[in-house]
């Protein structure tokens, strides 16, 4: 059974169910105007969709907690599907590889280019059965596929370059950075961290 939550305590790193879908409280303030009553302002984040929102919730507001728990799986492959006209992506239980699902891509949003091949992860379920995402290591150590040669110029700045990675993103480097190369990327940002 679900936690009832009132209007005071939507916080920061709850979430909830609003309008049948769960949202994660991105940040929240209690406001109170001269003569009324106060107010919780919420900026969620919808975990199904990605898209954001301002919410304002009022004394007498609550809202469910929403039931969201992880599990550890496995990332198998990436592919087309033609029927639907996206990308889906493959993952498998940890412990049985037979059991295997799908998740649409747009799903994973950004972190799925840093997905490889047999990398563990936690998926994302909302109830019992609904995979709404994947949460990713915050860091992962990718190998440089293609990298431009290095060009002599204006490097006062620290001069950057943007490399192909083995699962195929792209991402902006320093110029010492080569071909073969492993790099650490952070997911969350799929920013550069250091040359491994």
């Amino acid at each position: 059974m679900a936690n009832t939550l009132n209007y005071n305590e939507i916080r920061e790193r709850k979430v909830i169910v609003l309008y049948g879908e769960p949202h994660e409280v991105l940040s929240s303030h209690i406001a109170r105007k001269q003569q009324g009553k106060p107010t919780n302002q919420v900026k969620l984040r919808n975990l199904t969709t990605g898209v954001t929102r301002q919410e304002v919730f009022r004394m007498t507001d609550t809202a469910p907690e929403a039931d969201v728990s992880k599990k550890k799986v496995t990332f198998l492959y990436k592919k087309f599907n033609r029927q639907t006209d996206k990308d889906e992506v493959w993952f498998c239980d940890v412990d049985d590889r037979a059991n295997r699902f799908t998740i649409p891509a747009d799903v994973i949003g950004d972190q799925a280019k840093f997905l490889k091949k047999n990398t563990p992860v936690e998926a994302v379920y909302f109830g019992e059965e609904r995979v709404i995402g994947v949460s990713l290591p915050i860091k992962m150590d990718l190998k440089v596929t293609e990298a431009p040669p290095n060009t002599r110029g204006n490097t006062a700045q620290g001069g950057n370059k943007v490399v192909t990675l083995q699962t195929g993103a792209t991402v902006n480097v320093p110029m010492f950075i080569n071909t073969g190369d492993t790099i650490r990327i952070n997911t969350d940002t799929g920013d550069y961290v250091e040359r491994m």
